[in-house]
């Protein structure tokens, strides 16, 4: 199963911005301007599936607030939901409702990454200190010997920082610095003080630190923020209006539904107000958390978007419309990610298919929002998954059947 939780909440999950382009955007870029896909059609045009409402009812059930889905295949498109925006309240989850994606970004900064790579401006081999000289030096981490391919593929052996961040660690370190903002330069400086976990390619580690510096490394190359570059090359092309990088921003803007995060308490379970204040009451629901600053997870995990765009996006990069042949191969060309139990590519796991074959994506969290998404290789097929706090034990099990049986029931 392709999940990586925190223990209980050290590190994001894997289970995660662009009308005209600039000068300097390429063909590649400019295509997928040009095939933007079609706008979401009224709610009332959506065909429910009624497959799909007990798979979405199986997840909710199995322990979380709210849950919703939406999945694509030609000539087909079907959503539905369950549970409720708001713990104990009888508000439904909004249709098309934005949401953290956690550590599905990374599948967006490895898009520009590559398509940078496409452009002859950086090369895959290039290294980290190439780039960020001096950025990654202490405790055995030395960026001379890590290469951009090693970032994007967890192989480089660089910890990860997102155990040292209090805000994902506890309730009470979220009340004290939910709006705390961090730099990348100094979320790299808190991963440098501890030692490398292997020599690069030698091992595979999931480590956030890598995907802060491929933003940070989009920003020398280009001369403009990563924000900027994934708003500019994706984001507006092909038309996620949706989805929007927050920057330091605590708020998610348009409609959403709350978060709540199950800090560990030695019953797997949290407590919270719904208010957004994280006070206790002896709920089991958790610490309501949708008030973030995720600028501690910048490149790696801060996007907000929603089902739609999430399957747009995916749907548009396998079906080759965002990378060129030779970048889409090595950003599907995978290596075994034993912590995981799979094959990790760059900024993209592979899994196992029940019916037969694989398909494509990456799981997120950040803190009470989780989504799983999946893709087959030919990008005909989709489907996205998002539910609303940590729910049970089965519920990230629940989420990646759903999205296993509906790949293979659209499957010819």
């Amino acid at each position: 199963m392709f999940t990586l939780r925190r223990s209980r909440r050290g590190r994001l999950v894997l289970t995660g911005s662009a009308a005209v382009l600039l000068a300097v955007s390429t063909g590649l870029t400019a295509t997928a301007s040009e095939r933007r896909a079609e706008p979401l059609p009224p709610a009332e045009q959506l065909r429910p599936a009624g497959s799909l409402q007990r798979e979405v009812d199986a997840v909710h059930a199995s322990g979380a607030v709210g849950a919703m889905a939406e999945v694509t295949s030609p000539g087909a498109h079907g959503t539905a939901r369950a549970g409720t925006a708001a713990s104990g309240t009888g508000k439904p989850m909004p249709q098309d409702g934005r949401f953290r994606i956690g550590s599905a970004t990374k599948t967006f900064t490895a898009t520009v990454v590559l398509q940078l790579v496409g452009e002859g401006r950086m090369s895959l081999e290039d290294t980290v200190e190439r780039w960020l000289p001096g950025v990654v030096r202490g405790n055995g981490n030395d960026g001379r010997q890590v290469t951009v391919r090693q970032l994007l593929q967890h192989t480089s052996g660089i910890p990860d920082v997102l155990p040292q961040i209090a805000a994902l660690n506890s309730a009470a370190g979220y009340r004290a610095e939910r709006f705390r903002t961090y730099t990348p330069e100094e979320l790299v400086g808190l991963a440098m003080r501890d030692s490398r976990k292997f020599q690069p390619s030698k091992d595979w580690s999931y480590s956030n630190t890598n995907y802060v510096l491929a933003a940070m490394i989009i920003r020398e190359v280009t001369g403009h923020s990563w924000a900027h570059e994934l708003n500019a090359r994706i984001i507006r092309p092909l038309g996620l209006t949706g989805t929007s990088t927050p920057g330091s921003s605590p708020f998610i803007p348009g409609p959403h539904a709350r978060s709540y995060a199950s800090y560990d308490t030695g019953t797997g379970t949290g407590t919270g107000t719904g208010t957004g204040t994280g006070t206790s009451t002896g709920t089991s629901t958790g610490t309501d958390v949708t008030v973030l600053n995720p600028s501690m997870a910048v490149g790696s995990g801060s996007l907000i978007s929603t089902t739609h765009d999430l399957n747009r996006f995916y749907a548009a990069l396998l079906g080759g419309r965002l990378l060129a042949p030779a970048q889409l191969d090595a950003m599907t060309t995978t290596v075994d990610a034993p912590e995981l139990g799979v094959r990790y590519g760059l900024g993209l796991g592979e899994l196992p298919l029940p019916c037969g074959g694989s398909y494509f994506g990456h799981p997120g969290e950040l803190l009470g929002y989780h989504t799983w998404s999946g893709v087959t290789r030919d990008g005909t097929r989709t489907a996205v998954v998002y539910v609303t706090s940590d729910g049970g034990p089965h519920t990230q099990k629940a989420m990646s059947t759903l999205v296993e049986k509906e790949l293979c029931r659209t499957r010819p």
